[in-house]
């Protein structure tokens, strides 16, 4: 199999899609990459609505607390296919509590796929915890369908797979000398096994963001899930003290899979010594009795998939070839 992939039904959808753009954390500096990824949707076929308050700015935000809210709002009550945000940066969190839970959760039960990562990872964990409703970890406006040059073509490809509603899970190749926990305890470096988890939520993204709910009623108690991580920005060593917030609260023992994504956009220092980010997962395999899987295509990178958060999934593995299937609801 190819190192990754978005799994489809082959069906194709000749409607044309209607995408709802909105800025609900940080204001949109970048104007030319939100352009070019508006034209980018138009250009592939999809109907693009932009929120009128979409390149709002108040401070570091997309407009005021009070018009962020109504952003999402606004996003609920589209009737769209694709909710899809701007861009990720900080905002979320001040405003979870004012969020019409009960409004997006109906929106999604009528169809609309809320879709974005980084900041947007507050957004999900609240409406998992509050709703139960399943939202997308995968791309946004301006970094992903607004690069300079030509979007990712597996990023372009899974998303199509969810708005046409083909997506029934994806792939990727583990790391050749990835460290995974096989079973109770014993490790094993390079090959996975074999193992299947059925019928496991999955859930997480960002986890600054995720950490940063400890004890709040916006991180949801996800028994036996499967966690997935990444990160920018954020050297091993603070990567693993967050991870170690979630291990002291109690988090990473209710996990059956604990799997790492991408962390980019960080440097080695001198004082580390051999302490880098494999350093960490060691460590956690040795702390937990979950299976941790590395190498995942998501993140703060072009080639992304798109992860249903909240919904039941099957994670497999033989040998290096990792799955992660759900098929359809």
């Amino acid at each position: 199999m190819p190192d990754l992939r978005c799994a489809g039904n082959g069906i194709l959808d000749p409607v044309k899609k209607h995408i709802y753009i909105y800025s609900p954390s940080s204001a949109v500096r970048d104007k030319a990459s939100f352009k070019r990824g508006v034209k980018r949707l138009q250009t592939l076929g999809y109907e693009v609505e932009v929120d009128a308050d979409a390149l709002a700015s108040h401070q570091r935000f997309a407009g005021d607390d009070a018009t962020r809210l109504a952003a999402i709002h606004r996003a609920a009550a589209s009737g769209a296919d694709v909710a899809l945000v701007s861009r990720g940066g900080y905002g979320l969190s001040r405003i979870l509590p004012g969020i019409n839970y009960k409004a997006v959760a109906k929106s999604i039960g009528k169809g609309t796929h809320f879709v974005g990562l980084s900041d947007f990872t507050a957004f999900q964990m609240a409406v998992l915890a509050k709703t139960g409703a399943v939202t997308w970890a995968g791309p946004a406006l301006g970094c992903d369908f607004g690069t300079a040059a030509a979007p990712d073509d597996i990023m372009e490809a899974c998303f199509d797979d969810l708005i046409t509603g083909q997506g029934e899970g994806t792939g990727w190749k583990l790391p050749k000398h990835a460290i995974t926990l096989i079973a109770d305890g014993a490790s094993a470096t390079g090959a996975a096994g074999q193992f299947n988890i059925k019928n496991a939520v999955l859930w997480g993204g960002n986890l600054a963001m995720l950490s940063s709910l400890v004890g709040t009623p916006y991180l949801p108690v996800v028994p036996g899930g499967i966690l997935f991580l990444e990160d920018i920005g954020e050297h091993p060593y603070r990567v693993e003290r967050m991870l170690t917030q979630l291990l002291h609260a109690g988090v990473l023992a209710q996990q059956k899979a604990v799997i790492f994504g991408q962390f980019t956009g960080f440097k080695a220092v001198p004082h580390d010594k051999g302490f880098k980010l494999p350093t960490v997962v060691a460590w956690l395999q040795s702390q937990i009795k979950a299976r941790v899987l590395t190498g995942l295509p998501f993140g703060h990178v072009a080639t992304k998939v798109l992860l249903p958060v909240g919904r039941q999934i099957t994670l497999a593995v033989e040998g290096r070839d990792a799955f992660l299937l759900w098929g359809h609801p």
